[in-house]
């Protein structure tokens, strides 16, 4: 049994028209406000989508207040139980999309996607030797957890994922594709891609990796990892059967799942270090960002030009 949490953490979305996506934002900047909760929200014309922190009462006022509105009466929550809020602050922003994918002619959801696999279907197909199964999300996600044997795409942003599966179209003639997102928004609008593109036989996780891990038959089985997300947690668990760490210190290659932003503000790269490999290469992924002039590692810990010079020396000789 697990002990109930006084925060909730809500991840959702919907793609449906709103007319006006600033006014709506506004609006619904303030009723959060008013109710305490905290987190990031997308507003577009195509839809919404957030992830919002607040107490059990709060998060139950906001889903309630959504429910009342048609257009997202029948929207799905993927709720987390939690200790605290997961966000600073509540953010509700006017986009042009809810995913930038910023494809020149754009793909309805609504109209165009891949099949809906259940945690179960995704989990059973995903075996099947015809079958290759691709990770829609950035690299740093994937170097943190992923499905077992999914392809990992070389690329830095989602925008970027279109031109990167044409360049590598051998990879998936003759083969079902499989997709997967976090939550599944992502994959939505891809795996309509997918299909329009030519791709005879495409599949996407319904509700994404929140909902595999949640799943009571699949148990998040057959996931390696964690799963990255973007709030204050940093990761959270999927698999309930094992748990095998697939991420790599950045410096020494030992297993880790310990995220840090670089030191370097112009750098800001997301890389995996122990505490130890932290406080040894100033939080800085090469030796650049170790002596910019803004690195916020050396300000945090009031380091002195003599006391900088004596780590990276340290790092020379070992």
């Amino acid at each position: 049994m697990t002990e109930n949490k006084p925060y909730r953490v809500l991840l959702y979305y919907k793609y449906v028209t709103i007319e006006n996506p600033e006014e709506f934002a506004a609006e619904h900047r303030a009723f959060c406000i008013e109710h305490e909760l905290k987190g990031r929200i997308l507003i577009a014309k195509e839809g919404i989508n957030g992830t919002v922190s607040g107490t059990v009462e709060q998060t139950n006022q906001y889903m309630e207040m959504m429910k009342n509105d048609p257009r997202f009466a029948d929207m799905v929550y993927k709720i987390d139980e939690a200790d605290e809020h997961a966000f600073p602050k509540m953010k509700v922003r006017a986009r042009p999309e809810l995913v930038t994918l910023r494809l020149e002619d754009d793909i309805n959801p609504n109209e165009l996607t891949g099949r809906h696999l259940s945690p179960k279907e995704f989990f059973e197909e995903m075996q099947d030797e015809n079958t290759v199964v691709l990770d829609a999300r950035n690299d740093y996600e994937y170097d943190l957890g992923h499905f077992r044997g999914a392809i990992k795409p070389d690329i830095l942003n989602f925008r970027d994922l279109p031109q990167w599966v044409r360049d590598n179209k051998e990879m998936f003639e003759g083969k079902r594709v499989l997709t997967y997102c976090t939550g599944g928004i992502r994959c939505e609008k891809f795996s309509g891609w997918l299909v329009r593109e030519g791709f005879k036989d495409v599949g996407q996780l319904h509700g994404g990796i929140a909902t595999y891990g949640k799943d009571p038959e699949v148990q998040g089985e057959l996931w390696d990892g964690q799963m990255y997300v973007f709030d204050e947690r940093i990761s959270v668990p999927i698999n309930q059967k094992e748990h095998v760490i697939v991420g790599r210190d950045y410096f020494t290659g030992e297993p880790c799942e310990r995220y840090v932003n670089c030191a370097n503000p112009e750098c800001n790269k997301k890389i995996l270090a122990s505490e130890e490999s932290e406080h040894k290469h100033l939080r800085s992924c090469s030796h650049e960002c170790r002596v910019h002039p803004r690195n916020r590692y050396v300000a945090e810990h009031n380091l002195t030009e003599e006391e900088v010079a004596e780590r990276l020396q340290q790092l020379v000789t070992q």
